[in-house]
């Protein structure tokens, strides 16, 4: 007999020689088709493993985070047998888990189409009904490059030669065989709801050096009812695809002539962001900060001082003037820095606080670009504040109250993560310790509760992440702040203390919104385009119904233009009802009618654009009320 602890602390006792299934069952922990795998003394373990000795069991189900992941893992094998048998000749390379479902990358003699898809889908249900066993089996490094290279595997051959020497695992369910960690569902009849949901093209490893290959997306969910919620949330995310709207509201394009992750704005788009940007420079000036601009060049030296060309190069361009090497700022510190050196500094002038809406260029690989949210030209609300040891705590405080107040103005939660020191990092273990606990005290006295995030800070110091929750609960990185010890050390910073002698600040460098780009990307799915009235690029347009009223809606058109609202008008010799359908499409928030009756009595008929409507407004009275709502909001005022 063997002992077995159970979640509860309790300890049974079965005999010894079963597999974790089967001692699971027998202890009452195993419902049908429901635990997909156990922890075995803290270690996955398939159901198909033997228990060898005393042991701590902890069933996995598919409900559970873990066993998800374990469904949609083997959700890939089952597609991967279902292309396999229906493409000849294709090859396989991975198929993991991601958050969102499952992918397989192909290289097959064709891409896939969109019907094919359909056919591998039905493939699946059929492999599934079959309810396939996943069975393990560990060889060695040899046999498995033996029999892959038998089947013509190149890319499984690629990532054995990674693994040499070392013993690994396979996986077969029907004809198919991968090589794989696992673990794995029992059987392919444990996968109850899947859906393929689309395919692209990746490179392989993520190197555009290497083949281009295809990968189908899918995912799967522990039931039905989950899977049918998830595609309902696919349908909603495409209807709010910031992409999708930038092009039918007019606010940017991304062309290929001019360069992939590069945006142009449009005379829409150009003015929703200046309206952002008016009001970040309102708000940082109101808190204290000032404005400053640094250029785009600077000396490589600079760079390598910094340590960017030590630990960011990859994502830096660079260039040559008159002999000399310029890096493109991919960050807007040593800007700030350099103002901050400009002059001997007093304790008694700190904190100081340089605010800049800073243009940075970031070399990204051309597999994440995405639309706003993934760019390689893209400006940061971007501030450094230079401070007194004593001052840290207090002013990452007011950088989290700063966040909070305008994440009220548009509606958005967030969560916060605590990011620690990463390998690849520069500085002293204590000025990291010192900077981490600054962050931790800070959250702590706002009450704010956090994740830890394991050594995914920045290469200079730990960093809070806040990443807000949008209208369909997906999460966005947006603000930041990081507490940084090692560059003012690095550039010699120093300001006169009270003792008369010269003292080492602090730096937080810190955005609210974060990247422009990405943060319009962010609220144009937030709102589905329809964008708060102080934010709308247009907040009214006037239709005249007949030719007679042309005259009375220009005449409203240029009074509420000098008064800064932004009005169009639309003068066509079209039905009234295309007029409307039309600006409802572009998302404005009010159009207002006007025929004979409304021109003989000075009103409008208003309509909004969730469809109601009021007649008879007098057109001033109406005016005002525009440029009520209208008013760039205040936030952190009652």
């Amino acid at each position: 007999m063997i002992q077995i602890i159970l979640p509860d602390g309790v300890a049974r006792s079965i005999e010894e020689g079963l597999s974790v299934g089967e001692a699971l069952q027998r202890l009452g922990l195993a419902g049908d088709h429901d635990v997909v795998a156990a922890r075995v003394n803290g270690d996955l373990q398939d159901l198909s493993a033997p228990l060898t000795g005393d042991c701590t069991l902890i069933p996995i189900t598919q409900e559970s985070p873990e066993g998800l992941d374990i469904v949609r893992h083997s959700a890939a094998h089952i597609m991967a047998e279902a292309v396999r048998s229906l493409f000849p000749g294709v090859k396989i390379t991975i198929g993991p888990a991601i958050d969102t479902g499952f992918y397989y990358d192909f290289d097959p003699p064709q891409p896939f189409t969109p019907e094919d898809l359909e056919r591998i889908e039905n493939r699946m249900r059929e492999l599934v009904q079959q309810d396939l066993p996943f069975q393990r089996r560990e060889v060695s490094w040899q046999e498995a490059m033996d029999f892959f290279q038998a089947q013509g595997e190149t890319y499984k051959v690629e990532i054995l030669q990674d693994l040499k020497d070392q013993a690994v695992s396979l996986y077969q369910q029907g004809e198919f065989v991968d090589l794989c960690r696992g673990p794995h569902i029992p059987s392919s009849g444990y996968l109850r709801a899947f859906k393929l949901t689309g395919v692209a093209g990746a490179y392989w490893r993520g190197d555009e050096r290497n083949p281009m290959l295809q990968r189908i997306y899918g995912t799967a969910f522990a039931t039905p009812a989950e899977l049918e919620q998830y595609l309902h949330f696919l349908e909603e995310a495409k209807r709010r695809d910031h992409r999708r709207l930038g092009r039918e509201l007019g606010l940017f394009t991304i062309e290929d002539e001019a360069g992939p992750g590069l945006v142009i704005y449009h005379p829409k788009g150009a003015r929703l962001r200046v309206l952002l940007e008016e009001f970040e420079r309102r708000e940082h000036l109101r808190r204290g900060y000032q404005i400053v601009m640094g250029p785009t060049l600077l000396k490589l030296d600079l760079w390598k001082r910094s340590g960017h060309f030590e630990n960011y190069r990859e994502n830096m361009y660079f260039t040559e003037i008159d002999g000399v090497a310029y890096g493109i700022k991919p960050m807007n510190c040593l800007a700030h820095m350099l103002i901050y050196k400009s002059r001997k500094r007093s304790y008694r002038e700190l904190p100081l606080r340089y605010f800049e809406l800073g243009t940075v260029h970031r070399h990204e690989r051309s597999g994440v670009l995405h639309g706003l949210t993934r760019v390689r030209q893209f400006t940061q609300d971007d501030a450094h504040i230079l401070c007194r040891p004593d001052q840290v705590e207090e002013e990452i405080a007011g950088v989290i109250d700063f966040v909070a107040d305008v994440m009220g103005v548009f509606g958005f939660e967030y969560e916060v993560e605590l990011s620690t020191r990463p390998d690849k990092s520069i500085g002293s273990d204590v000025d990291w310790e010192r900077a981490t606990n600054a962050l931790v005290n800070a959250l702590k006295a706002r009450q704010l509760p956090f994740a830890l995030c394991e050594g995914e800070g920045a290469f200079y110091g730990p960093k809070i992440d806040i990443k807000l929750k949008d209208a369909i609960n997906r999460r966005w990185q947006c603000a930041t702040v990081q507490c940084d010890f090692t560059l003012p050390e690095r550039f010699d910073l120093t300001y006169v203390g009270s003792d008369g002698q010269p003292h080492r600040p602090v730096m937080l460098h810190r955005v609210i919104l974060g990247s422009l780009e990405r943060f319009l990307g962010v609220l144009i799915e937030h709102f589905a385009g329809a964008l708060p009235v102080w934010l709308a690029p247009v907040q009214a347009i006037l239709l005249p119904v007949t030719d007679r009223a042309h005259g009375f809606v220009q005449e409203i058109a240029q009074a509420m233009l000098t008064q800064d609202l932004r009005v169009e008008t639309d003068l066509r010799n079209e039905k009234l009802g295309l007029k409307i359908r039309e600006a409802q499409l572009q998302k404005i928030p009010y159009m207002l009618i006007a025929g004979d009756k409304e021109v003989a009595a000075g009103t409008l008929s208003v309509r909004q654009l969730d469809g109601s409507e009021t007649k008879d407004v007098p057109w001033q009275e109406f005016v005002q009320r525009l440029l009520a709502e209208g008013q760039m909001p205040r936030p952190g005022t009652s």
